[in-house]
């Protein structure tokens, strides 16, 4: 079977561990798939992250990964190499070490990649003295000799960016044809202008030296600023038939970017974007921020889908409840597929309610109305009574013999296959019949309510307890009419005949989905005048 998660977050960067730490909080099962490739590797470290100033990417990722693994999610190292979109939405995903996967919802957070341009030596220098960006690294190279090698008309603005940073400043034009006007502003700032194309930098003792041109000059500089092509990294969207788009920046192509909300939502349902994939001037701490608001969408967005799916499924119940047809999800086939495991049900314990209204009662004759694995049964024979356990369930009456057996009071307990809806017990045969938790249709329910009480004895007790309505009218868990109040009950029983000792809704700490509550039950239990 594919493992479904809720989030599969594709790039393991600042943006998607911030996403994956958003959903895991929200107790969100995630799956993050990361190359280990991230955009800022060479660089030794990042800034302007507030907290974080000066941190080695590799360690800001580790970080990262911790955080997120602590609260649950799963980190793969690996890549997806395929997308498909299934209904729901939902989507299969195949890794390249050939595992696959299923997502309801996706963040993709790939990044981007830079486009340098073709002079030799100068990817070898990438994040390290052949830079990009003045915030990301100008301050560390400041007042040294820099270079600023023109790609395009918005080098001009990068060289006076740098400029800020120290006096030392050379513009190389390379390929670049620029106005006077420019020149000019070049020229106003103090930034000399070298014209001619460059060829490739010079190294020595593993840093860079000199930019040498074409014509064999070389100018010495300490490091060179370099305007990249910004390509979006979304092969994988693609798959789903979301294509980047270009980006302009004071009208010049500057490169692309997938297009997605202010919150990370792309046009195509289920899938989000973070970081530099979708932003590609975002540095660490803004390709974070955007992980993390992706995530908390991501969720908000589940927590509707859930509500959704359980409104469905509760209007579902509701009406076969109200159906002709309702009984059928209260018929053998249903009880006996979920006793038929070699696992137990229930606890083996009593009812605690049974256990505070029956303790006082003088042994006799008892009728354990769908009695499942026998827990109640038993309680009643250890304490001296002989008992009929009645149930549809043939896997739950086997369960309950075997219960009595190894407690040694089987010899007191006689079990019976019987359809609680249409099984009429003899009349005035028991001096305690107990119907703990007997669910069937509500139109079923009050005929079955009052033919159990005419089994008890004059004399004898009837205790019928349930799941108190007000419980599921307050979180819906359920729908409300599938349960009864205490009134509905004592409405069933002639007051002439009977005399109600208890009929009340009562609390006990229980569980549900193995997570402990405060559990309510409907109490009633009456006593048949002599």
């Amino acid at each position: 079977m594919e493992q479904t998660y809720d989030a599969v977050v594709i790039g393991g960067g600042a943006a998607g561990l911030s996403g994956a730490v958003a959903l895991a909080r929200s107790r969100r099962s995630v799956l993050v798939v990361d190359a280990g490739e991230p955009r800022n590797a060479p660089a030794g470290h990042m800034h302007n992250y507030l907290g974080r100033e000066g941190t080695p990417p590799r360690e800001l990722l580790a970080i990262g990964r911790a955080e997120a693994a602590a609260y649950g999610a799963e980190i793969v190292e690996g890549r997806v190499t395929a997308v498909e979109r299934l209904d729901g939405p939902r989507f299969r995903l195949s890794l390249a070490d050939g595992r696959a996967v299923e997502a309801r919802r996706l963040l993709v957070a790939t990044g981007l990649a830079d486009g340098l341009p073709d002079v030799t030596g100068l990817r070898e220098r990438w994040g390290r003295d052949v830079l990009h960006c003045p915030y990301c690294h100008g301050y560390e190279v400041r007042d040294r000799a820099l270079g600023v090698l023109a790609t395009g008309p918005l080098s001009i603005h990068q060289a006076l960016m740098w400029r800020q940073l120290s006096a030392d400043v050379v513009f190389f034009s390379h390929t670049l044809s620029f106005s006077d006007e420019d020149r000019e502003k070049l020229l106003a700032r103090g930034i000399a202008v070298v014209d001619g194309e460059v060829a490739a930098v010079e190294t020595a003792d593993d840093r860079l030296t000199g930019v040498r041109l074409a014509d064999g000059r070389t100018v010495a500089r300490d490091a060179l600023a370099v305007g990249t092509v910004l390509r979006a990294r979304g092969e994988l969207l693609e798959q789903l038939g979301l294509a980047a788009e270009e980006r302009e920046m004071h009208g010049v192509v500057i490169g692309t970017a997938v297009p997605a909300d202010p919150m990370g939502a792309t046009s195509v349902p289920g899938v989000w974007v973070a970081g530099n994939v979708a932003d590609m001037t975002a540095q660490v701490i803004v390709a974070a921020a955007a992980g993390m608001r992706a995530g908390a969408a991501i969720n908000g967005d589940l927590v509707m889908a859930d509500t959704a799916d359980a409104v469905a499924q509760r209007r579902r119940v509701a009406e076969q409840l109200r159906s002709e047809q309702g009984a059928a999800f209260f018929d053998e086939g249903f009880w006996e597929e979920r006793y038929a495991g070699p696992e137990k049900v229930w606890s083996g314990r009593p009812n605690p309610q049974l256990v505070a209204e029956a303790e006082g009662l003088a042994p006799g004759r008892a009728l354990d109305v769908g009695c499942g694995e026998g827990a109640d049964a038993v309680w009643l024979a250890a304490r001296g009574w002989q008992v009929d356990g009645a149930d549809i369930s043939p896997s739950a009456l086997k369960k309950a013999a075997s219960h009595a057996d190894d407690e040694g009071v089987g010899d007191r307990c006689r079990w019976l296959h019987a359809d609680l809806a249409e099984w009429v017990p003899d009349a005035g045969a028991y001096d305690l019949v107990s119907a703990q938790f007997m669910h069937l249709p509500p139109q079923q329910l009050q005929a079955a309510q009052a033919r159990f009480a005419r089994a008890v004895a004059p004399g004898g007790s009837l205790l019928v307890v349930g799941h108190a309505r007000s419980m599921f009218e307050e979180d819906g868990h359920h729908p409300a009419e599938m349960f009864f109040t205490a009134d509905d009950v004592v409405r069933t029983l002639d007051p002439e005949q009977w005399e109600v000792v208890v009929a009340e809704d009562r609390a006990r700490e229980g569980h549900r989905d193995g997570k402990p509550m405060t559990m309510h039950d409907t109490v009633v239990r009456a006593r048949r005048r002599s």
